[in-house]
């Protein structure tokens, strides 16, 4: 029988700014756990820093130039690149217990793949939400085997330092965990809404750019891909969410949750409806 690893032989990268309402149960989630856990800072102006630092994180600063590489793959070139495999985790992001036990059975062997796919257990507006849309995220790299591609959207709104809503590309087999990483966000929900507005410029944008809009295309996820052809998005986005994946099983949280999404989706149609020449 294999025995298992103690200590995961990868370091935890956190990139953060202001979230010193979640970030010490972050580190704490991890800190034991991996080789190290570094969190890469964008000018927070609350108590994030001083926090993650006395949770035992090291404290990295990063200023954003503008360009490519943005933040993730920034990351990945310089946040202790001696370890080969990096797991991202937000800040506001913790490994369930059954997801560490699965990863010290990943690497308890050799690893051919050159990432990992991870589903999130979300939370919204406080609540956890078990059942309809499933967000998966390629958190798990071997940084020798993966980038982020650069895509033609640096004039674009919404992402600023970060990467855009497409997944990294990887040379080797993807593989795909079990356990999720809980998406615990304890920020009001309005934090939600915040980001939201931001990212439906982004896609907007995308709209009018035929040629990025068909990078970014090829980076997402299968079901993406697919969702991006359908037609009555903010209708058949909630349909999928609340109806056909349950999340009416998840009560008042779930209803809010698939509405706020297809508030997403109606969004994104308007402002690009909005950006369209008259």
């Amino acid at each position: 029988m294999t025995a298992l690893v103690s200590r995961l032989p990868l370091v935890v990268a956190i990139p953060t700014k202001n979230e010193a309402e979640n970030i010490a149960s972050t580190v704490d989630a991890v800190a034991g756990h991996v080789e190290a856990v570094v969190v890469v800072d964008s000018g927070s102006t609350d108590d994030t820093c001083a926090i993650a630092a006395a949770h035992g994180a090291q404290v990295v600063p990063y200023t954003w130039d503008g360009g490519y590489p943005k933040k993730k793959q920034w990351c990945l070139e310089n946040v202790h690149p001696d370890v080969p495999w990096l797991l991202f985790l937000d800040g506001d992001e913790v490994p369930t217990p059954e997801l560490l036990a699965e990863l010290r059975e990943v690497f308890s062997r050799p690893v051919t793949a050159a990432a990992f796919d991870i589903p999130l257990l979300y939370w919204f507006a406080g609540r956890p939400l078990r059942r309809g849309h499933t967000v998966v995220k390629r958190s798990l790299l071997d940084r020798t085997r993966v980038r982020y591609p650069e895509v033609d959207d640096l004039a674009a709104p919404g992402m600023g330092e970060q990467e855009g809503h497409y997944q990294p590309t990887a040379d080797g087999p993807v593989g795909q965990l079990r356990g999720r990483i809980e998406h615990r966000d304890l920020d009001p929900v309005r934090t939600w809404f915040d980001r939201h507005n931001r990212y439906s410029d982004w896609e907007a944008w995308l709209e009018h750019h035929p040629g990025t809009k068909e990078q970014v295309r090829g980076l997402k996820t299968r079901q993406g891909r697919l969702f991006q052809k359908v037609p009555f998005k903010p209708l058949l986005f909630f349909g999928y969410t609340y109806v056909a994946r349950r999340g009416f099983l998840d009560g008042r949280a779930g209803f809010d949750y698939a509405l706020a999404l297809s508030f997403y989706r109606w969004q994104i149609g308007l402002k690009t409806r909005e950006r369209a020449p008259s």
